[in-house]
Parts: structure tokens; C-alpha cells; sequence
């Protein structure tokens, strides 16, 4: 325990008929047109910015929305979950990282899947508001991103709990997910708007190189190349085993649930960490044999089954042992 032997997950909509419609089709028709937020930039000690998205009602609950990659709080996902926990009775305070809130940021530098640094400030803030119950959630790389956060730092805190999707547990295995030529579509779809991002760096900051940029092949040489270099790591390897989570879950001391789908395109095996779950009483793994990346739809069903199991997880292990 804690793997959780049958998901509730079980018959996605006839017409999902593999993987990549699963995970395709809803990131690219799926929207949530409401206007939900109230925007507040905060300054950051280096001198860059970050924009906190909120739904605020004075509730006594918060529930902190981590994107993905070259995601943002206005992606469909994460207004659709904003909306549901809205409704259900919570303030939401949904982030974006630096350079995906519509404006780009000031420094060279930008965001990775490790960058708790940029999480605990966004965290700190949503403390300073004195909820009694916050819980984070993420997708994909907010996923990655707020696991190892929780392991590095969430002891004695008014964070009592996450509910995480589609993540890269092991970044390694992820990315060579991605080099797979059925999966070649995901990684030169996110290498197209980064590489765009690069560019517009440059034109500001000339120590950007754009040197040998047309002739980027995959994320390995962009990793090589940006990633790397702009926030400090030695190489893509040493990005690889610095940023990723799975090193931080044996540490993590509050409830959380993780949710991979088996035929995920962007997740080899490790990205489920069986054997830590069995072994931990706080990490919960779920991975039904279905559900794409970030995808888990429902029939007939304004929501998901991200935003209902969410609840359901919150309901059972978070605040019904604080009760």
C-alpha cells in the first residue's frame, strides 16, 4: 500500500480509440471559456515576475494549480479544474511560470521541472492569506515540479495534502519516451514553442546564442544547449538528476495522489513508481490502462475524471483525516 489496484478510470468515450487521440484531441478542442481569475504579479528577488491567477471568496480552502510544460492558467485544463473546485467550494490560486502568462519575463533564464524555487515563493504567497487547508495540483510537469517541492519542503505547513496527473516521475525515462518516432510529435511541438521563446530571448539578451538553433533535433540537444546552461545545471544528465521528483517522494509526508495512465506516450515505466508507493504510507499511485497524457475524459461529462477523482482523493485522505 498505497497502489491502488483498480482505477476508477475504466471506459473512456468509443471514439478515444488509442493514446494519442486521447491526449491530442482534448488539448486541442477542449476549452473553458469563462473568465475566472484576478491577476496579481508579484517581483521576485532576482528581478523577474511571476503571475498568480485567483478565485478568491474569503473561503477557508485553497487548492494551488500547477500548468505543464509551455502550459498557463489559461490552458483548458486548468481553468476546467478552477472552475470545478470553485464550485465546490474553494479559493484557487492558479500560477504560471515565468515566460507563460502572455508576456515574457525579463531574465535570460525561464522555467524546468525542478524549479521549486519559483513554487515556494507562489506558495509563501498563498500561505500569507492564512487558509487552514491548501493542497497543490499539477499536470504533466506542475505534477513533477510540486512532488518534488513537497519533498523538499512541506513538513509543518498549512499544505496538507496533492493530486498529481500525467507525471514525469523520471525525467530520464520520460524524455526517452519522447525520442520514440510514434511520440516525435509531442517533443517537436513543445521544441517549436520554446525554440520561439529562445529567439525572443536573444533580442533581448545577447548572450542568449542562437547559434546552431535551426538545426535543434530534439530535446536532448535543447536541454544540451538551454535548459542547462540558463538555470545552472552542467548538462542535460546533470538536469536529469538534479530536477527530477522521483528522488523526493520517499520524503514527502502528507497525502498525495499520483495518476499515469498506462498508455501515456510522454511516460516509460518509471515514470510509476510502484515499489516506493507499496512501501510509502503518504504516496498514492493510480495508473489505469487508459487516459492519454492529461486527457482522462468522460462521456457526456463537463469534467474529466481528473477533476472528479481529485475531489474524491481531497475528500478521503486529505480532509477527512483533518476532521
Amino acid at each position: 500500500m498505497p497502489v491502488i489496484e483498480k482505477s476508477g478510470y475504466q471506459n473512456p468515450p468509443f471514439y478515444f480509440f488509442n493514446a494519442h487521440v486521447e491526449t491530442i484531441v482534448p488539448s486541442m478542442f477542449f476549452k473553458v471559456s469563462d473568465d475566472l481569475y484576478e491577476r496579481e504579479r508579484i517581483e521576485l528577488p532576482d528581478g523577474d515576475f511571476l503571475d498568480l491567477d485567483w478565485i478568491k471568496a474569503g473561503r477557508s480552502k485553497c487548492i494551488v494549480i500547477t500548468h505543464g510544460l509551455e502550459g498557463g492558467s489559461e490552458r483548458f485544463y486548468v481553468k476546467r479544474t478552477a472552475k470545478f473546485f470553485r464550485d465546490k467550494g474553494w479559493d484557487v490560486m492558479a500560477w504560471n511560470c515565468r515566460s507563460c502568462s502572455g508576456e515574457m519575463n525579463r531574465l535570460p533564464r525561464f522555467y524546468h521541472h525542478g524549479d521549486t524555487e519559483d513554487l515556494s515563493v507562489v506558495i509563501d504567497r498563498v500561505l500569507q492569506e492564512n487558509y487552514k487547508t491548501v493542497v497543490l495540483m499539477g499536470y504533466s510537469m506542475g505534477g513533477s515540479m510540486s512532488l518534488k517541492y513537497l519533498g523538499e519542503r512541506s513538513h509543518g505547513s498549512a499544505i496538507k495534502g496533492g493530486v498529481f496527473f500525467s507525471v514525469p516521475c523520471s525525467l530520464r525515462d520520460s524524455a526517452l519516451q519522447l525520442l520514440k518516432r510514434e511520440n516525435r510529435i509531442y517533443e517537436q511541438r513543445f521544441l517549436k514553442k520554446l525554440v520561439e521563446k529562445i529567439r525572443i530571448k536573444a533580442e533581448i539578451h545577447p548572450e542568449v546564442s542562437l547559434e546552431g538553433i535551426d538545426t535543434l533535433k530534439d530535446f536532448d540537444t535543447f536541454h544540451d544547449r538551454y535548459t542547462a546552461p540558463l538555470h545552472g545545471f552542467q548538462d542535460k544528465d546533470d538536469f536529469f538528476a538534479s530536477a527530477t521528483c522521483d528522488q523526493y517522494l520517499s520524503d514527502i509526508r502528507v497525502p498525495v495522489l499520483i495518476v499515469n495512465a498506462q498508455n501515456d506516450p510522454m511516460l516509460g515505466p518509471a515514470c510509476s513508481p510502484y515499489d516506493l508507493a507499496h512501501q510509502s504510507d503518504f504516496v498514492y499511485l493510480e495508473t489505469p490502462a487508459r487516459g492519454g497524457h492529461v486527457g482522462f475524459t468522460l462521456a457526456g461529462n463537463n469534467y474529466s475524471y481528473m477533476e472528479l477523482r481529485a475531489e474524491e482523493f481531497i475528500d478521503q485522505e486529505v480532509i477527512s483525516p483533518l476532521a
